[in-house]
């Protein structure tokens, strides 16, 4: 063990991290690279034992990691758009016209080439309405 702990065993271990960042992102590793990469720096112009060089590295790893945590935020694995997978959600408030005329609260409305069936006030068909809500694969509407 001690035989890798100079600055190639740590530029080493940087590259290894990095590449682990790469193949199962979660911007987590990338800053235990950085450490190591930082250590193989401190350990190439100092003459330091191993055990400090492990003291070393432990302490930028848990220092790179709070800075990177306070950059950009707790949990970067959420995606900028949460709305994505929830079509859903997407739809509110989009203007659609009724297709088929709405009896007894039921019809059908063309969002985007498609027709929907949806569900709202009696319309007839050629009306525009406006989406507020999904229940599964109908549309709440109101008119607009």
């Amino acid at each position: 063990m001690i035989a890798i702990l100079n600055p190639w065993g740590w530029a080493i271990l940087a590259v290894i991290l990095a590449g682990a960042e790469l193949a199962l992102p979660g911007v987590f590793m990338i800053w235990l690279a950085c450490s190591a990469a930082a250590t193989a720096v401190i350990a190439a112009l100092l003459p330091i034992a191993w055990e400090a060089q492990l003291v070393i590295f432990a302490g930028l790893s848990i220092l790179a990691v709070i800075i990177g945590r306070s950059l950009f935020g707790e949990d970067v694995s959420q995606p900028a758009d949460p709305g994505l997978n929830r079509l859903g959600d997407r739809l509110l408030g989009t203007r659609v016209t009724v297709t088929e005329a709405f009896h007894n609260g039921r019809g059908r409305v063309q969002l985007g080439d498609s027709a929907w069936a949806a569900e709202g006030p009696d319309l007839p068909a050629g009306a525009r309405a406006r989406i507020v809500g999904v229940e599964g694969a109908t549309l709440q509407i109101e008119a607009d």
